[in-house]
């Protein structure tokens, strides 16, 4: 239902324009006005054919057919002259005229209307939900999310399958003296199925579901959120046993300030103070449990987290890989797969997709099947799909020079080759240097497994990596490119957190100067206060540590010089090579090593 404030204001624009028009047609009707003298003039002369009497107002028409208005101050002395001329004369009973009485009151009217309607809106507002209050606390009955629906959360999923036995026998439990929680709290990135979750228990448990965002509480009139935290609770308390799902709860249960506040936060204050007080007034026969979800429990207020109130604070983080290929095959279920399709390949090469990514990946190759009009979805279509989520799209209407593709070409092979040719990383999976996004060129890697911690060795081959284009083009064209500015960003950082937070440092040593807060939406890190000469032994030793890996890796990429040149061939001819066709690449590389060693020794021999 629309807000009455926009009803009512759509209504007096649109009563605003009608009146303009009316006036606007009045104005272009109403004939041109004669003096009364001008029209005695006319009737001596015989000019007039008609006459219209409205009171003391004519409406006349000359012998041209020309109609006019004139006021009349002496009607009873005009009607002889124009009956001596035989003039034709009609008219009306002579009465206050209502139309000119309303066209006068109708500003004044709508100004009433207006004020009438505002009034009632806020009105509506201050006393609770109106007319949206109805709309925002219906119940959804019968959901048809299931558990079944919800993958690659096991944990998470199984923790909460009490929750429905809760619902579904509370006397089971209560039994033995235990309590149903009161609240449910699911915290994780976003994408990762928390409001799927919430579902998915009214669903299994087949009872009412309200669902609320934690902005639809917060109005510009105070006492509105609280005002409709005390409704949704009373009506959920009506139709227990039932679920309240408060979605983003971090817009109203963010942590209070000490000091006084005013607007929006003072709003939003009242507001959690009334949902904490609802949350502790449950009494041992409702069954009602509140479900929140939020990707910043950082900034919940504590109160809000104590036992009692959300006893339970479920973490529901990305999948893993055996997660992802679950969540695939949820999501394959819905769409025509082809035969070939490997649901295991996918899941290993897209690393920290949530649930709501891999769901648009399924979306995008089933979109990219049928541009080709395929009756299923190929391995080729999830591979493209995954390129242009990770990469972006493909900017084939970009033209580039054959000295830049080269120079991308040998950029991207020396980025490969340390990757290939360093022991702990991870193997390549892609090379292209085809335009996708803001990059000229790209090299993927794909890990064999999920890993959750990194060794020394695995952080410095990595700053190799980013490092071996810039190396691989002086090497080759002898000269530097601002193409490598993202590798040299990446391995700075890497370098740095390496020194400052993982303490893998022998000349700092393991302390960690860098003190990280980590959040659901990303880290946010500040310094560990630290003198000058500290500082100045930091950026020592992170230049030292660069710098080392810069030499290391420009004597490898040397040593191994024709291994970027066939590689770099072969990119430009084919574009994009993916891991098969890097490792034909590499053997034969590695045979021709093998040839060129063993005629070294054969020309020894002769030697001697």
């Amino acid at each position: 239902m629309r807000n009455p404030i926009q009803i009512g204001l759509a209504l007096l624009l649109a009563a605003v324009v009608a009146i303009v028009a009316y006036n606007i047609y009045i104005l272009e009707t109403t004939p041109p006005e004669r003096s009364y003298t001008e029209f005695l003039a006319n009737i001596e002369k015989d000019e007039i054919q008609s006459v219209y009497f409205r009171g003391a107002s004519i409406t006349g028409v000359d012998r041209e057919a020309k109609e006019f208005i004139t006021f009349s101050p002496d009607v009873a002395g005009l009607m002889d002259k124009l009956l001596a001329k035989k003039i034709e004369i009609s008219g009306e009973e002579t009465s206050k005229s209502m139309g000119s009485f309303s066209q006068a009151m109708l500003p004044a009217l709508l100004i009433l209307g207006g004020w009438f309607i505002f009034s009632r809106a806020k009105s509506n507002r201050s006393s609770g939900f109106g007319e949206e209050k109805n709309s925002q606390l219906t119940a959804y009955h019968g959901s048809k999310v299931t558990f079944s629906d919800v993958a690659g959360i096991a944990e998470a999923r199984e923790e909460l399958r009490e929750v429905v036995s809760f619902l579904k026998k509370p006397e089971k439990f209560s039994a033995l003296g235990g309590h149903i929680p009161n609240g449910v709290l699911l915290q994780g990135p976003p994408g990762t199925g928390k409001t799927l979750l919430a579902k998915a228990i009214a669903g299994e448990a087949a009872v009412p579901f309200y669902s609320m965002g934690g902005s639809d509480f917060i109005e510009m009139f105070a006492g509105v959120g609280a005002s409709r935290v005390r409704e949704l609770f009373s009506e959920a308390k009506k139709n227990a046993p039932c679920i309240i799902f408060i979605d983003e709860i971090d817009a109203i249960g963010g942590k209070r300030s000490g000091g006084g506040t005013s607007g929006t936060n003072d709003e939003r204050e009242q507001t959690l103070n009334a949902l904490l007080v609802e949350m502790d007034g449950f009494d041992s026969g409702e069954t009602v449990i509140i479900v929140a979800a939020t990707n910043r429990p950082d900034i919940l207020d504590p109160a809000l987290l104590r036992p009692g109130r959300f006893d339970r604070q479920v973490t529901i983080s990305l999948p893993d890989v055996k997660g992802r290929k679950k969540i695939l095959e949820v999501h394959a279920r819905k769409v025509a797969i082809g035969r070939g399709v490997d649901l295991s390949e996918i899941a290993r090469a897209i690393p920290g997709f949530s649930g709501a990514e891999i769901a648009n990946l399924v979306n995008e190759a089933a979109l990219m099947a049928a541009r080709q009009s395929k009756k299923a979805i190929e391995m080729s279509d999830f591979e493209e799909a995954k390129d242009k989520i990770i990469m972006g799209l493909e900017r084939k209407n970009v033209v580039i020079s054959e000295e830049n593709r080269r120079v991308t070409a040998y950029h991207e092979a020396g980025h490969a080759i340390v990757a290939i040719l360093l022991p702990d990383t991870d193997p390549v999976h892609k090379i292209t240097i085809i335009p996708r996004g803001r990059a000229l060129g790209l090299t993927q890697q794909m890990p064999l497994e999920e890993q959750y911690t990194y060794s020394r060795q695995y952080l410095v081959n990595r700053i190799k990596i980013l490092l071996g284009g810039r190396i691989a083009e002086e090497i080759v064209f002898d000269h530097q490119t601002t193409g490598a500015s993202n590798d040299i960003i990446g391995a700075t950082e890497i370098a740095t957190r390496l020194v400052c937070e993982f303490g893998m440092s022998d000349q700092i040593g393991p302390i960690a100067y860098i003190q990280e807060q980590q959040g659901f939406l990303g880290a946010s890190s500040s310094f560990k206060p630290h003198s000058e000469q500290v500082a100045v032994e930091i950026d020592n030793e992170i230049k030292r540590l660069i710098d080392q890996c810069y030499q290391e890796t420009e004597q490898l990429l040397r040593n191994n010089s024709k291994f970027i040149h066939k590689l770099a061939e072969v990119l430009l001819i084919n574009e994009t090579i993916d891991t098969e066709e890097i490792d034909i690449v590499h053997h034969c590389y590695l045979n021709e090593k093998e040839m060129e060693i063993e005629m070294r020794k054969q020309q020894r021999l002769k030697q001697q």
